[in-house]
């Protein structure tokens, strides 16, 4: 179900394994951060995923499990390890969850029960014995099916299980063809980048609170451009402005396909 997303096929060995990532790895770390914005865009503007407000996630984070990794160094001595964050193919939200940190909702999201689920995951696999905390929280989802009832495409299946390629996200990032599918016309909701539907009508996010970090203010575009300058908008412009955001995964010709086709829906 993952549409023309390749690399999840790919390096299957890797995923279940982290010591073929980080040879002799013996712990798997993993870190939260907060990314719910203080700020909404305008109601009828081009709706672009929570995560995208800021900077470019990759970027910040991965500077930070730098920073943790010498950290740990100094204080306890040479430890070998790597941080990954979106960028191998390890299974984020599996370790998670063994760590303790949340449960796997139906919408597929890793859920914490203090904070929701707005939240970016990322791994440090080192070499250091720790001490674990208890695997697995308890999922709270009980019987609540808002993330599926909601879903405008029903990407999202009963038994947990996402039809990636049925996901608004997928279309409008990760697609790369010039064109989106006809049979999808009317049920994006004025989504140009990404979808947050399933998180926004989740109970459990209501105790979600604005992040502190600073790269993850909403860049002033975002939040403030109509459809008509979207739609009137150079790629030199856009280049420019989104340089160091995640909008700029689609490209600006990615940009343009999604307009023209929540227009035309």
């Amino acid at each position: 179900m993952h549409g023309t997303m390749q690399y999840m096929e790919n390096h299957f060995d890797l995923r279940v394994d982290p010591t073929l990532l980080v040879p002799g790895a013996k712990s798997v770390i993993t870190l939260m951060m907060n990314y719910y914005p203080a700020a909404r865009q305008q109601e009828d503007a081009p709706k672009i995923s929570k995560y995208a407000y800021g900077n470019d996630y990759h970027e910040v984070i991965r500077s930070k499990l730098k920073e943790l990794l010498q950290l740990i160094n100094q204080q306890i001595g040479e430890v070998n390890g790597r941080g990954f964050v979106d960028s191998a193919p390890v299974l984020e939200r599996s370790w998670a969850q063994r760590s303790g940190l949340g449960w796997i909702g139906k919408n597929g999201n890793l859920i914490s029960k203090q904070s929701g689920s707005f939240f970016f995951l990322a791994t440090l696999i080192c070499d250091l014995p720790l001490e674990y905390d208890d695997p697995f929280a308890k999922d709270y989802c009980g019987s609540c099916t808002k993330c599926i009832d909601n879903c405008p495409t029903e990407a999202i299946l009963p038994d947990k299980t996402i039809n990636g390629s049925q996901c608004i996200s997928y279309f409008t990032i990760e697609l790369k063809d010039a064109l989106i599918d006809e049979q999808m016309k009317g049920t994006f909701n004025n989504w140009m980048f990404g979808c947050d539907v399933c998180q926004d009508v989740c109970p459990w996010n209501r105790f979600s609170k604005p992040a502190n970090e600073k790269a993850f203010t909403p860049v002033p575009e975002i939040l403030n451009l109509t459809t008509k300058q979207w739609e009137e908008m150079s790629e030199e412009v856009f280049r420019k402005t989104f340089k160091h955001s995640p909008l700029k995964r689609t490209k600006f010709s990615g940009i343009q396909r999604n307009l023209k086709f929540i227009q035309q829906s």
